[in-house]
């Protein structure tokens, strides 16, 4: 068995617009997690971080390590955690699943235990509460993904580096459990039909490639009208990249972060929406189509 072992992790943003806790899409954006066997029971955090974070992080990781060492039916050993993360907490990029995934695919190289990625997807779902990350973290691209009957059922989709997210990053995080307090609990039939049309063609569009497709299918009425009270610049920003010619643009998963998808001109559209939140950053990202990765492996002397 390894001693210790590293996991890359993909960032990944959700929803897409309509295709609430359902659609997602890794990016290439990574946390790095270093899980290390010590002596003794537990886990401990050992990358430097606030108090704040400590408190936030431990109890998360806790528990996807005893949702592991129980579905793998293995023996529960002591571990050190170090994370090395680019993906901002609070900003809708999945930073939580690309933890818990992290831990979850170390433990199972340093078990033995050899889950599969269904596996592990299954875990990680029933730690997320729903797959729209985790999916795809876990097999890269374009993902649909929900729950059929007991088990999670992901179908995946290569994505062309020639489609850029033009991401914008807030100075501010946005709590997931805020956000989805604003929703409302029952939807009009119009509403309805219209998010099921649109979550539609969003997948036919990256199922087959045809991104051009996606151009007008992003108007949501399902969550982001009532996020928008937390992130009142979230229209402006959105049109004001469209107009400088990006196919559309969406709230990352709960926000804060706001992506604006394009073929073209990705620096244009980059400074045109961070005229309209100057308090902010922005980034050109692609797709990752592969998925996390084991890339260190330390064996036992």
């Amino acid at each position: 068995m390894a001693d210790s072992v590293t996991v890359k992790v993909p960032a990944s943003t959700s929803n897409l617009g309509s295709g609430f806790d359902t659609l997602g899409l890794a990016v290439r954006l990574y946390t790095r997690v270093r899980l290390t066997r010590v002596p003794g029971r537990g886990l401990d955090v050992v990358s430097p971080m606030s108090e704040a974070d400590r408190a936030r992080l431990v109890p998360l990781l806790s528990e996807a390590a005893r949702r592991f060492f129980r579905r793998a039916r293995r023996a529960a050993f002591a571990f050190d955690v170090s994370l090395d993360n680019a993906v901002p907490v609070g900003r809708g990029l999945g930073a939580s699943a690309t933890a818990r995934l992290g831990v979850v695919a170390g433990l199972n190289a340093l078990s033995g235990a050899k889950l599969d990625r269904q596996a592990l997807l299954e875990i990680v779902t029933e730690l997320e509460g729903h797959p729209d990350n985790a999916s795809p973290a876990i097999f890269g691209g374009f993902t649909v993904s929900g729950r059929v009957g007991r088990t999670v059922r992901c179908l995946a989709f290569p994505v062309s580096a020639r489609l850029k997210l033009v991401t914008l990053f807030p100075r501010f995080e946005m709590s997931t459990e805020q956000a989805r307090r604003l929703l409302p609990v029952s939807y009009s039939t119009a509403d309805t039909m219209h998010a099921l049309n649109r979550a539609a063609l969003l997948t036919a569009a990256f199922a087959s490639g045809r991104y051009e497709a996606l151009r007008g299918v992003f108007d949501d009425r399902v969550h982001q009208p009532h996020r928008e009270p937390l992130i009142p610049q979230l229209r402006r920003v959105i049109q004001a990249g469209e107009k400088a010619g990006a196919l559309g643009g969406f709230l990352s998963g709960a926000g804060s972060a706001i992506i604006c998808l394009t073929l073209t001109q990705s620096e244009t559209v980059a400074r045109a929406m961070q005229r309209q939140l100057p308090d902010s950053e922005t980034r050109i990202l692609t797709a990752d189509n592969q998925g996390f990765s084991l890339v260190k492996q330390a064996q036992r002397g």
